[in-house]
């Protein structure tokens, strides 16, 4: 069991990971395969139809049994556990964290607090699954009668990011006689553009907010009632393009939608870990319950491998450690995904909240501030998009910045070279990050010395290539979950908590005390800093 009163850094298994990088830190890549010839096979783990090589990455066999010997003296597999398991691991929220329970078969028996919630699940699941086949189908009508054609999901953050994620991900899959448009920012532009070309008769609004009282959820949601009824004159007509999904019922059917078209969920399910539960709706619309189930059958196979295989076979641990390998001992401050697949082109946004607000934490769990680096800067555009833009930095920059490449062998669209050509690309990446190209080698090939410099790649950037058979929803659930489970992985080490984001608190605050400022008929009494009065008088002089 881990000794959490050591400070992280005085563990000696910090230590001894601290002294095998002054080691092997200077050691390049092409050292590093030059003196194993097999690394390609043994750096390489191929789990759950995701060929996940980490064999160029700046680290041996013995830098993974260093990491995994930190992970096992954080106790990450009792973590682990007690997360599956229905332990209260929220700790500053006193709450359970059971995502996993969502994607859970129905046969699965996950108690807390006495009750088994796998059925609770299953429930709001066929409700869901009952909803999305009419609207499919053409049976559920607005109010004059018009099938639905258009869905306009209204949401922010976990409520955006993942159905917006998801939907484009799998838009082969989806029913294209319908349209799908997401709202979430409280700039009106992103409403007035998602239905400018729109009828209402044939729209319908998902209203995703747990609380129904989000600010910018509700804003727009007030917005697209305004919309609809400005069309539709009568207020019944609510209860047939909106349905909401959110616990506050109360407040749903002051809103004017029937609760009968109220999905819920439960406060063990965080925002960003929500796109398997009823958020997940207007993916469910999208391409059906059939392949909504496939996809949760990926995340639960991703779940099980995640809570069994050993650490050192183990997907999002070794993705997880990795990262901390690079964020707290070579000072890197970024990973970018880079997935070489059109259709996840959202994917680095999604991954942005899900990192981001997770591990950005300056305190473990019992209030200590931190003394090492925690969470890494996620970011990232598809290939080859990205190519021509910021890779010149990844290859010759100064900063050392990991990659995580995804591709799939099969492609969506059989159209002449293209999927050679972008598979051909993404290993060549790779490669150049690994092992450049010496200025030896460039004065073989004739470069004229002057050049020379210029056109040297160090190479030693180190990069994972994740290589999938195809797109599928099984592979977006095992990809998501993929990434969810590294988090909780560095999190345990780090001692934060994962799964609160206190931090988006006191903007949220002043914005309620500043907006009845900038409203206001007469001159407030402004008690900001200079600077925030003088911005609010600026604004309220030129609006």
């Amino acid at each position: 069991m881990a000794n959490n009163n050591v400070p992280l850094k005085q563990m000696p298994e910090w230590k001894a990971l601290e002294a095998h990088y002054n080691k092997i830190s200077k050691t390049h890549l092409r050292e590093l395969f030059t003196t194993d010839p097999k690394r390609a096979e043994s750096m390489t783990v191929d789990e759950l139809g995701i060929y996940f090589d980490y064999s160029k990455h700046r680290a041996t066999q013995e830098t993974i049994g260093l990491l995994v010997g930190l992970a096992e003296a954080s106790d990450l597999r009792e973590k682990i556990e007690g997360m599956f398991t229905g332990e209260k691991i929220n700790v500053t929220e006193g709450r359970a964290v059971l995502h996993t329970a969502l994607r859970a078969p129905k046969s699965a028996t996950i108690v807390l607090d006495g009750e088994n919630v796998v059925p609770h699940v299953h429930a709001v699941l066929e409700k869901m699954e009952r909803f999305a086949s009419r609207v499919r189908s053409g049976q559920w009508t607005g109010h004059t009668g018009k099938a639905i054609k258009n869905i306009v999901n209204i949401g922010i953050g976990g409520s955006d990011l993942g159905p917006v994620m998801a939907y484009e991900a799998l838009k082969n899959y989806s029913q294209r006689g319908l349209t799908f448009r997401f709202v979430s920012n409280v700039d009106g532009t992103d409403f007035a553009e998602a239905v400018i070309d729109l009828e209402p008769e044939e729209t319908l609004f998902i209203v995703a907010s747990k609380t129904f009282t989000t600010q910018e959820t509700m804003t727009n949601a007030n917005t697209a009632r305004d919309w609809a009824l400005k069309a539709l004159k009568d207020p019944a007509a609510i209860a047939r393009h909106f349905v909401a999904v959110s616990t506050n019922a109360e407040a749903v059917s002051k809103f004017g939608i029937d609760t009968a078209n109220m999905f819920g969920f439960w406060d063990w399910v965080g925002g960003r870990y929500s796109m398997c539960s009823a958020i997940g709706l207007s993916t469910m619309i999208a391409i059906g319950p059939e392949n909504f189930r496939a996809m949760l059958g990926g995340f639960h196979q991703m779940d099980e491998h995640f809570r069994t295989a050993p650490f050192e076979r183990n997907l999002p641990a070794l993705m997880g450690l990795l990262g901390l390998w690079y964020n707290n001992f070579f000072g890197a401050q970024t990973i970018a995904v880079l997935p070489y697949e059109q259709y996840l082109k959202r994917f680095p946004a999604y991954l942005q909240q899900l990192t981001m607000e997770s591990n950005g934490k300056r305190v473990t769990l019992d209030g200590t501030a931190v003394d090492y680096q925690t969470g890494a800067v996620y970011w990232g555009e598809p290939g080859t998009n990205g190519q021509h833009s910021f890779y010149q930095l990844i290859h010759q920059g100064t900063k050392l910045i990991p990659c995580d490449f995804i591709a799939f062998s099969k492609p969506a669209h059989k159209l002449g070279r293209h999927h050679n050509l972008l598979m051909a690309n993404v290993f060549a990446q790779a490669e150049a990050l690994a092992f450049g190209k010496t200025a030896e080698e460039l004065k073989q090939e004739g470069v004229k010395d002057w050049l020379i410099p210029h056109k040297t790649f160090e190479g030693n950037r180190p990069s994972t290539t994740m290589l999938m058979d195809e797109l599928t929803p099984a592979a977006l659930g095992k990809l998501v979950a993929l990434y969810e489970h590294s988090v909780f992985a560095q999190g345990a080490v780090w001692r934060v908590g994962p799964f609160d984001q206190w931090g988006v608190e006191l903007g949220k605050v002043l914005a309620g005390r500043i907006a009845p400022e900038l409203e206001s008929k007469t001159d407030p009494e402004l008690k900001h800093d200079v600077s925030t009065n003088a911005l609010i008088r600026r604004y309220r002089k030129n609006k």
